[in-house]
């Protein structure tokens, strides 16, 4: 058996350093949107919750449904998000 040479020796090793880095970059990278993720998810569900508690306060008839609409009216932009709520499309800016 030929022992290998200081240089296939350290070529070998550079190449493991570099898989060894490729490994933890992918890692960090899984990490990363696992956090992103999670974000995302919090976020959905305090909107989901503030949701709930303004429409329960519409229908327990402690804050009026017109309001609401005038608050949706403004902040709703897409048309089928509009549409849930039955306001009318917003007016192009073409034309």
């Amino acid at each position: 058996m030929v022992a290998r040479t200081l240089e296939e020796q350290i070529a070998a090793a550079e190449k493991r350093v570099q898989q060894l880095k490729r490994r933890k970059e992918a890692a960090s990278e899984r990490a990363l949107q696992r956090m992103i993720r999670g974000k995302r998810s919090d976020d959905t569900r305090r909107k989901i919750l503030v949701g709930a508690a303004i429409l329960a306060r519409v229908d327990r008839g402690e804050w009026p449904r017109e309001q609401l609409l005038v608050l949706l009216d403004e902040f709703l932009e897409r048309d089928d998000d509009r549409a849930l709520f039955s306001l009318p499309p917003r007016k192009s800016s073409e034309g």
